[in-house]
């Protein structure tokens, strides 16, 4: 839908909803640079696409107003069944301002990149609905900054808190295992999307962003830069990465049996991964806070030989940490299986607070994992005690 378009639907829902728009107590400053009035109190917020979604359900899933695409509701606490409500912003959105004024929100969140574009679509849907709409820098680098800081907006600052402490230890792990890497030892990726795996991500993309933090090649950033593009067969061949990770299950087994694939030298070392995607994806569906899971799962997969976690045990305690999913060993065999993940010898069993529990439980040590011998490998950072400027009073 071009700007203008948007524009001209925005100004047909009128300003019927702000005289139900909640009262004003703080300014907040966003990754645009706009000063946004948020209430003092949010108890419902919508998401604006899938990122935000998942932001939002990892910090305060009682207060996700909706999910903006079908979520499967068999592994997720019974909280999380909340109505597909659509997604407001993106190439193709399901929603409208007319889905914000039926849903009475307190606030939009819009996590991803952030252009002028945006943050013009931002203020219109604000303008027409009376309410609040913040846009939220989604890059890997801020990830942590972004947990904090939205987790202070939504009023469970600890939580954010102790999130964060965990997405800066899964970043610099991954850095650290960077930087004992050779660069000539730098993998070739081709990440397969759909099934039949002739699409991917090209540089600067959501997809390559998570790649490229893992410090391997995308094959495809040859072709430009971009978001997704279609390729052929024979352009996969001329590539023969070295490792393929299939976004659909349906590829992934598919590629397995088909001789036009079976050749490369990805196939031949038996380095087809197929991607976790419950609840969300481990590389960019959504690029998110999703992606933390990932960065450990990348690391092994492809720098193998030098672990230093056992995944297994880490996929539990995050899965139960951030989603409040308490996943069997059956479950994450089940993942392990496909994702190429190696074996191990330890139980799998998540000791992490879940969502809706107060981080750190009764130890009063936020995230720790005090198991008599066992590693506390999800360290949480200290709860900030100074009250953020854009939380001030106006």
């Amino acid at each position: 839908m071009s700007l203008g378009l948007r524009a001209a639907v925005v100004a047909a829902i009128g300003l019927c909803a702000i005289a139900g728009a909640p009262a004003i107590a703080a300014e907040f400053t966003d990754s645009a640079g706009r000063i946004v009035p948020i209430p003092d109190h949010v108890s419902r917020v919508m998401p604006a696409n899938t990122t935000a979604e998942a932001l939002i359900y990892v910090l305060a899933p009682k207060k996700l107003a909706g999910w903006t695409r079908p979520v499967s509701a068999g592994g997720l606490p019974r909280h999380a069944r909340v109505p597909q409500i659509g997604e407001l912003s993106g190439p193709n959105p399901t929603a409208s301002a007319a889905t914000v004024t039926r849903l009475h929100p307190d606030l939009i969140i819009d996590s991803g990149k952030v252009t002028p574009e945006r943050a013009a679509f931002a203020d219109q849907i604000s303008q027409a609905t009376g309410v609040p709409y913040i846009l939220i820098d989604n890059s890997i680098d801020r990830t942590p900054t972004m947990l904090r800081t939205v987790g202070r907006v939504l009023g469970v600052g600890e939580r954010g808190d102790d999130l964060a402490g965990s997405a800066e230890h899964a970043i610099n792990a991954l850095r650290g295992r960077l930087l004992i890497q050779p660069p000539t030892q730098r993998p070739r990726v081709y990440y397969a999307r759909g099934p039949l795996g002739l699409e991917t991500g090209l540089s600067g993309s959501s997809a390559d962003a998570a790649i490229e933090a893992a410090g391997a090649i995308n094959v495809a950033a040859s072709l430009g830069t971009g978001e997704r593009a279609a390729v052929t067969p024979q352009q996969i061949r001329d590539w023969n990465p070295d490792v393929i990770i299939a976004e659909d299950r349906a590829f992934y087994a598919a590629a397995q049996r088909n001789r036009a694939w079976s050749g490369l030298v990805a196939l031949r070392g038996k380095k087809l991964f197929l991607e976790p995607s419950s609840p969300f994806g481990w590389i960019d569906d959504p690029p998110g806070v999703n992606r933390l899971i990932g960065f450990y799962w990348l690391a092994q997969v492809l720098y193998p030989g030098h672990e230093e976690e056992d995944l297994r045990t880490l996929m539990a305690d995050l899965y139960d940490k951030f989603y409040g999913i308490k996943l069997t060993d059956a479950q994450i065999e089940g993942i392990a299986k496909t994702a190429g993940i190696p074996p191990s010898e330890t139980p799998h069993l998540a000791t992490l607070p879940s969502l809706g529990t107060a981080p750190g439980g009764s130890t009063g040590v936020p995230g720790a994992v005090n198991e008599p011998g066992r590693r506390g490998i999800l360290p949480s950072q200290p709860p900030v005690t100074t009250t953020p400027s854009y939380m001030l009073p106006k």
